[in-house]
């Protein structure tokens, strides 16, 4: 779970003040992460964000910056190359070493997967390596600018537009892309190896991932994208791949430290995760799972709005109600299923209201609970399975008035 994230700066190749942010999770940090955006884009992407949060949420912290020249760093693009990126890269694990720790995990997209792959056999940290849509020779970029090729070998460099916007590609950069060798570097990196492609991917064509996998020793695997595009522009592919990612590099990672005994387990923690408009993350003692709002009011649908929370938090308690009163009567009751359906009404259009209630005008919150029991009900025992269910905690504390104190800090 995503607590915060701040800004970081650090020195690029060239000297140049690179951006940088921090993610981090609520409790202990399992390891670092550090990501590679793709080429010409940020740390920002949809993407970048997404994944690093879906990591943070897991436990891992992730580093992810914009390479020189690029988003809020300093620096000329024109004079950067595939192998200042990879020196970039060295020098954010390098800073990561020194003021937190160094990186276990690497993640890139695109060319930022070709350059994780490039470097991670030299870091002798990195434990697992994940790759989306990446490219298995950074030769490839070139088709990106195809048209100018000739005028910048003629002329030395050449203005392009790569999606909207004005880059300088000079022949150097050209030179030092054909000069790498990826697939090499690949079968030597002895580290653990998760590639995700998209099959129809317009950018970066499913051929690169069968060669990057080829290429590659074990442990390795491969997971489609069906349906997804090179920058995992939808939400729903986006966390896709960021709950996969999670997943994986769990295996590589030592288990999730335990709170520390000190710590107030009863306490329910909320924070923004900074993904989206609504997004937060909540912590219930060792639990970890995401809330939104629906996308038709502005949120991502990537967890349940705070009303489906309430809803839940009234079916749980019901079952597990009804669960310890079969028990203490030793009745043969089936599994429950509760279902609880939430909206607001107007209090004069509440048939189960007392007559004050639908006097006092305005709207209601009304909870239509209905409970199934499988195999049925047991003959005689609806009544009684009705009124046990009143006596739920959460039903009490939604029918009668609770106190909410606010404080700040």
């Amino acid at each position: 779970m995503t607590a915060h994230t701040i800004k970081a700066e650090f020195e690029g190749h060239s000297g140049a003040k690179l951006a940088a942010r921090l993610d981090f999770p609520a409790g202990e940090i399992r390891a670092w992460a550090l990501f590679a955006h793709c080429f010409t884009c940020s740390k920002d992407t949809l993407a970048a964000r997404r994944i690093s949060g879906e990591l943070a949420r897991a436990g891992i912290a992730v580093m992810r910056f914009d390479f020189t020249g690029l988003g809020s760093s300093d620096g000329e693009f024109a004079s950067t190359n595939f192998s200042s990126n990879l020196e970039d890269l060295r020098a954010a694990a390098d800073w990561l070493a020194v003021h937190y720790d160094a990186p276990e995990i690497l993640v890139g997209h695109s060319l930022g997967g070709a350059a994780v792959l490039a470097i991670a056999g030299q870091l002798k940290s990195v434990k697992a390596v994940a790759t989306i849509g990446a490219p298995s020779e950074a030769s490839h970029v070139i088709h990106n600018f195809k048209a100018h090729v000739d005028e910048i070998h003629t002329s030395g460099e050449a203005e392009v537009d790569l999606g909207g916007r004005t880059f300088t590609i000079q022949r150097q950069f050209i030179d030092d892309l054909n000069a790498s060798n990826l697939s090499e570097r690949i079968s030597h990196m002895k580290k653990a190896l998760l590639i995700l492609h998209a099959p129809r991917d317009t950018v970066v064509g499913i051929d690169n991932a069968a060669a990057i996998f080829t290429a590659a020793r074990h442990p390795k695997s491969f997971v489609s994208l069906d349906g997804a595009d090179h920058l995992l522009t939808k939400p729903a592919d986006a966390n896709y791949v960021a709950g996969i990612i999670a997943s994986w590099v769990s295996r590589y990672l030592p288990l999730e430290a335990p709170r520390k005994e000190d710590a107030p387990v009863e306490d329910v923690v909320v924070g923004e995760t900074g993904q989206g408009r609504f997004q937060v993350s909540v912590q219930a003692g060792p639990h970890r799972f995401l809330a939104d709002e629906p996308a038709d009011v502005g949120g991502a649908d990537t967890g349940p709005s705070p009303y489906d929370l309430m809803s839940a938090a009234l079916g749980a308690c019901t079952a597990m109600t009804l669960r310890m009163y079969a028990r203490l009567k030793k009745l043969d009751l089936g599994l429950v299923t509760v279902t609880v359906r939430h909206n607001k009404v107007h209090s004069a259009d509440c048939l189960e209201c007392t007559e004050n209630e639908r006097a006092n005008g305005g709207k209601i919150d009304r909870f239509e609970r209905v409970i199934s029991i499988d195999g049925g009900t047991p003959e005689g025992l609806a009544d009684k399975i009705v009124e046990i269910a009143g006596k739920c905690p959460v039903h009490r504390t939604l029918e009668h008035t609770a106190k909410v104190v606010t404080k700040v800090q």
